[in-house]
């Protein structure tokens, strides 16, 4: 049986039936990872030993990949950081408490941008992680190895964190379900802390259902993280039997399809609108005129949270095996990488004194006024539709050199993060770009699903009834061996 081709939940359920055994699943997926992670680089740790958990439960012996910011119990946990290279969490993070009650277990810690600082996985200090897709192009960021574990087959679903679109871009640009929910759904406890009020866990996945699944057993009010919503995250299972959209309302911002979007996205994203016409939904052009706005409001707000979450690694705590009291700031310039020193030194400059009202406080200004676009805009449509991303996965040391380019990345997904929203991105497509010597290389494309506030179960039944139409068109896997 082809192991890695079925989704989580068709795993979970050849195991209750007794179809496949724990040791048959998590042996096929080990034997994958060394077969081919040696041409992925996703794995910052695996774990090769894990024995078999109770049978009766949802997720009995489902390995999934955590991506290496999650803290697991006494395994080594590093954020992809030479500041972090010799940290082995002396807790449990909430979100793999709970998945891990529920049967799941680790198959082992995933590569990422450093201190999940990035759009491509090139600022990671460990390795930089390839798009099965294509080896020599990027998987997007920062939750790098998170999303080609998936695409490439290494684990049926992997743990990734979205803090302006980290899930959602590699999600796309890996051909596999992205998944962010509400800010608050989640527990950010045991998460090592990039931007406090963006930073949200969430999951890769195969496909809609899984993400849901997950989303289910992993929410809920966690007394250890102040916020976290005690509110009801159920989904109602009459959802997955829908078989069109009619009555659903989607709304198409007009600022979302400027100059800039590759032809090949934009071809794709407005053939995905079109599907979902034919399946009954009503689509209207609405408009968010705080757009433009949101990417500049971002890049005050994030590092000036990474600045501050930040200051705790003085070079002498969490595992820098090289610090030397003497010299605490040197350690620092060597335990971080470049990336991270640049958003900790703008964070540092927006927060000083004389620039704090003249940066952070207007951009957290801009940021309210943000939300309210969305607000108002889901007055008039149930869920939204964006691209993910404006561009297809580029080459790796493409964009390296002007973090700029690198940052227009996540022109579609900040947004949402700063108005704190569910989104998914789905798999909806794919663009041919040319590899130099005249043969062309198929690359996934996505099309971002936004909720309003709480509205995860909305983004699911839109996203699921999509995903089944699409089905055959998006059939194709990665070629890796």
């Amino acid at each position: 049986m082809n192991v890695e081709a079925l989704s989580l939940s068709e795993l979970a359920s050849k195991i209750h039936s007794g179809e496949l055994s724990q040791a048959e699943v998590r042996s096929a997926f080990l034997e994958r990872v060394r077969n081919l992670d040696a041409k992925i680089e996703a794995f910052n740790l695996v774990s090769e030993a894990f024995p078999d958990t109770d049978a009766t439960l949802p997720l009995a012996g489902i390995p999934l990949g955590v991506k290496d910011v999650f803290c697991e119990k006494d395994v080594k946990t590093t954020a992809s950081s030479k500041m972090l290279e010799n940290f082995s969490a002396p807790y449990e993070s909430t979100v793999t408490a709970r998945l891990k009650a529920a049967g799941a277990v680790s198959m082992g810690k995933l590569n990422m941008d450093e201190f999940a600082m990035g759009g491509s996985g090139e600022n990671s200090a460990v390795r930089v992680t390839k798009n099965p897709w294509a080896l020599d192009r990027i998987p997007g960021g920062s939750s790098s190895g998170s999303a080609a574990a998936v695409a490439a087959g290494l684990v049926p679903a992997a743990l990734g964190t979205d803090t302006g679109g980290s899930i959602r871009q590699p999600a796309s640009m890996c051909g596999v379900v992205g998944f962010k929910p509400t800010y608050g759904r989640l527990s950010r406890y045991g998460i090592i802390a990039m931007a406090s009020s963006l930073d949200t866990p969430g999951f890769f996945t195969r496909t809609v259902r899984d993400s849901a699944l997950l989303y289910e057993i992993a929410a809920g009010y966690d007394p250890l993280d102040s916020t976290s919503l005690d509110l009801d995250h159920k989904i109602d299972s009459n959802i997955w039997n829908a078989q069109d959209l009619k009555g659903v309302k989607i709304g198409i911002p007009k600022e979302y399809f400027v100059d800039g979007m590759e032809a090949d996205v934009k071809r794709e994203v407005e053939s995905a609108i079109e599907k979902a016409r034919e399946l009954g939904a009503e689509i209207k052009e609405i408009s968010l005129p705080h757009t433009r706005y949101g990417l500049a409001v971002y890049y005050v707000v994030m590092p000036a949270e990474v600045s501050t979450n930040l200051a705790r690694y003085d070079g002498l705590r969490f595992g820098h095996s090289s610090a030397v009291p003497a010299d605490i700031a040197k350690n620092r310039s060597e335990g971080f990488g470049k990336e991270a020193q640049r958003r900790i030194m703008l964070g540092s400059f927006v927060l000083s004194s004389g620039f704090y009202d003249a940066y952070y406080k207007k951009a957290s200004l801009v940021r309210e006024l943000i939300k309210k676009d969305f607000e108002n805009a889901f007055k008039e449509a149930d869920v939204i539709f964006t691209p993910t991303a404006p561009s297809v996965a580029w080459k790796i040391g493409e964009k390296t050199e002007d973090p700029l380019k690198m940052y227009l990345s996540d022109i579609f997904t900040v947004n949402a993060s700063l108005a704190g929203l569910p989104g998914l991105s789905l798999p909806i497509g794919y663009g041919k770009t040319e590899d130099g010597s005249g043969d062309s290389t198929e690359l996934p494309i996505g099309l971002q699903i936004l909720g309003p506030r709480l509205g995860e179960e909305a983004v699911f039944k839109v996203s699921h009834v999509l995903e089944k139409a699409l089905a055959s068109k998006v059939a194709k896997r990665p070629k890796i061996g």
